[in-house]
């Protein structure tokens, strides 16, 4: 359940108001503060919000009000406005299960216990988030199931469907006490019904068609070229460039993440997304500019409220330090990162097992994989190549040279190759509890379920999840799961 707070904001920006039409539409007034909220202007949206004074949508005015709070909360991660979100969520909640049930009473209440768990989700308790998503799930089965036509519930059906069909195995004896069934496929099916309509909530449907389809389905490409779509119509839009922005670093798109890093830069209005610093430290480290990547990374640090992603942000400055041959403050640095935040998210459960093995990575390794995640593909074969055998001095470090040959050659479209060393990483990896060889698996039957091997297809994604430990296991064994689904529909 844990994931980063910005991205399940993703998933809530796109979450709109009401209608007494099964196509669901906005009234102006409600429709321009809701539009701040999109672009994360929480007070302009306020601003607009008090200037409602009819009371004709008060359904409408208080999904927006409570939408606009939340995602004031999930980006600023101040947990004393969350105190107050919680007592306006539970006389909201009265209210509405004061009034005779309707669509949109049932659509409603399961919106704003939907948000309340995204926010307990952010502030890591995990536990209370899931009997929020919860009371969700059951105001959205008992809207699905007395009101089939009516359109909007498709979004809070279809958000709730991937997040449970995706779930880690772990927490499925979980999930199946609570009586809460999720499948991946039905979900986008439900958003792909919504993004085709002609409600005005298609282009947030279709946000979340896409997003989904390159955080869980892997498919960035896709992704990456959906939601520079809906760029062209809305290219100042901040929402929809930092999903620009992760999308493009996940297709291995760094140098067009970092153009559009550069127009988020130029939209100072709303509220302030730190976040985007780790993102621009991440490029700026994978292409080689170490002074700039450690500016972002510390701007970062110092701006986030959440101790995730801080761990890996202070472990990648003392690697950019490292890179630089800087051994004294690279090691200053690495030291400093294992007191700092905590290995909850996944990139810092990654950096916490580095930070335990107490040394650096293998330098001419560590470029060859942020070339290649970001794309300089160029640089990535010419230190590829440049690497020996007495550079590999450990059993690891020999894994991982034949883990990002075959990266780098999938990356490429070299696929017989990257078959050939995702098998020789499996094979060489045996029970160690790293990530390559799950990983390799995970890639193997992506590759296989591309050219229509689908009984191969599925002997690797079970054999990613076969693995037990490793850094990257909820993220991948998702991803898996996922794709074990398309092949059985």
């Amino acid at each position: 359940m844990q994931k980063a707070g910005l991205t399940a904001c993703f998933f809530l920006l796109s979450f709109s108001s009401f209608a007494t039409d099964n196509i669901w539409t906005f009234d102006p007034d409600i429709y321009r503060a809701y539009q701040f909220i999109l672009n994360l202007q929480t007070d302009q949206a306020s601003a607009e919000l008090k200037k409602i004074t009819s009371k004709k949508n008060e359904l409408h005015r208080m999904y927006v009000l409570s939408l606009n709070e939340t995602v004031d909360v999930l980006i600023t991660e101040d947990a004393k406005k969350f105190e107050q979100i919680e007592i306006n969520f539970k006389e909201r909640l009265r209210y509405i299960q004061s009034l005779t049930p309707t669509a949109e009473t049932l659509f409603l209440e399961a919106e704003l216990n939907l948000q309340r768990g995204f926010n307990l989700i952010n502030l890591n308790q995990e536990l209370s988030a899931v009997f929020a998503i919860k009371a969700a799930y059951n105001a959205t089965q008992e809207c699905l199931k007395r009101y089939p036509d009516f359109i909007p519930i498709k979004k809070t059906s279809g958000v709730i469907q991937v997040m449970v069909g995706s779930i880690p195995d772990k927490f499925h004896w979980f999930m199946s006490l609570l009586g809460m069934k999720g499948s991946v496929k039905l979900g986008q099916k439900q958003l792909e019904e919504l993004k085709a309509s002609k409600s005005s909530l298609n282009l947030e449907a279709t946000i979340l068609f896409y997003t989904i389809k390159g955080l869980i389905n892997q498919q960035f490409d896709e992704s990456s070229k959906g939601i520079a779509e809906c760029l062209k119509s809305d290219p100042s839009n901040r929402l929809l460039l930092f999903l620009g922005v992760n999308m493009m670093m996940k297709n291995s798109q760094s140098e067009e993440a970092l153009t559009m890093i550069s127009t988020l830069d130029k939209q100072t209005q709303g509220l302030p997304v730190y976040y985007i610093e780790y993102l621009r430290g991440e490029i700026l480290l994978q292409k080689g500019d170490y002074n700039h990547s450690i500016q972002a990374y510390q701007k970062f640090i110092q701006g986030y409220k959440s101790q995730s992603f801080k761990k890996d942000s202070q472990y990648k400055i003392s690697l950019c330090y490292y890179l630089q041959n800087k051994r004294e403050l690279a090691q200053t640095n690495f030291d400093l990162a294992k007191k700092t935040g905590k290995d909850v998210a996944e990139p810092d459960k990654a950096a916490a097992a580095q930070l335990r093995e107490d040394k650096f990575p293998n330098a001419k390794i560590l470029k060859v994989r942020f070339y290649t995640d970001g794309g300089y593909y160029r640089e990535a074969k010419e230190t590829l190549h440049s690497i020996v055998p007495s550079d590999l001095v450990t059993s690891k470090d020999q894994i991982e040279f034949y883990y990002r040959k075959a990266r780098l050659s999938h990356k490429t479209g070299e696929l017989p190759a990257a078959k050939l060393f995702y098998n020789q990483t499996i094979d060489m990896t045996g029970q160690n509890p790293w990530y390559f060889a799950p990983n390799s698996a995970l890639q193997l039957g992506y590759i296989a379920q591309s050219q229509k091997d689908f009984p191969a297809a599925k002997k690797y994604f079970e054999m990613a999840l076969s693995y037990k430990r490793h850094e990257y296991k909820n993220s991948i064994d998702g991803k898996a799961k996922s794709a074990l689904e398309t092949l059985k529909n």
